[in-house]
């Protein structure tokens, strides 16, 4: 929910920092099939079918983190992309050092609203004895506010980077866009590869 919040916060300063949302659909980022289908897993592991095998559905939530690396990777002379990288990274550590769950604080899970015994699988939880539990969702948009739930430190990073690089590819001139050929020199927006 946070990273919604990102897109539409970062949508609305478009405009009025000089960019332009139809830049967004000149971009041909690479391997979007990948992001794709890293949220579709999410999805049906999270929403769809959160009932079976807990191994096969921690499995695919790291499995999820791979395919997003893939796109990150990619893109990744995409401004922003670097802190995006670095959210996810974090994010992925934690869930690996706990089997794959992110770890989540009781007290997070509480104010957000949030059952900690749900049955089926929830990729933020919160485990029995955690690990890196600083690095879980130990943040919290209470209750009462739309899109309540819990976050990381690393879906603070990953917000923060989807901003840059909507405002980046849109032309804001609160970004000042350099995109990297590859050799160390910069060239102009218009040079990113169209695929």
């Amino acid at each position: 929910m946070l990273l919604l919040a990102a897109v539409l916060l970062a949508a609305l300063a478009v405009r009025p920092t000089g960019g332009h949302l139809s830049a967004l659909a000149q971009v041909r980022l690479r391997l979007v099939r990948t992001i794709l289908g890293a949220l579709c897993i999410q999805i049906v592991i999270i929403s769809v079918l959160p009932e079976g095998s807990p191994g096969l559905h921690r499995l695919a939530h790291v499995a999820s983190y791979v395919l997003a690396g893939a796109f990150v990777g990619a893109n990744r002379r995409v401004r922003g992309m670097w802190i995006i990288a670095l959210g996810a990274a974090l994010n992925l550590v934690a869930i690996l050092a706990n089997h794959g769950v992110m770890p989540a604080s009781h007290s997070a899970l509480r104010a957000a609203g949030i059952a900690t015994n749900s049955p089926g699988f929830a990729n933020s939880s919160a485990v029995a004895h955690p690990r890196l539990l600083q690095l879980g969702d130990i943040f919290a948009v209470p209750d009462p506010w739309p899109l309540h739930n819990v976050f990381s430190i690393g879906d603070v990073c990953i917000a923060i980077g989807v901003m840059i690089a909507v405002l980046a590819l849109s032309g804001s001139r609160l970004i000042k866009v350099q995109v990297s050929d590859g050799v160390g020199d910069a060239v102009s927006p218009e040079a990113f590869p169209r695929r």
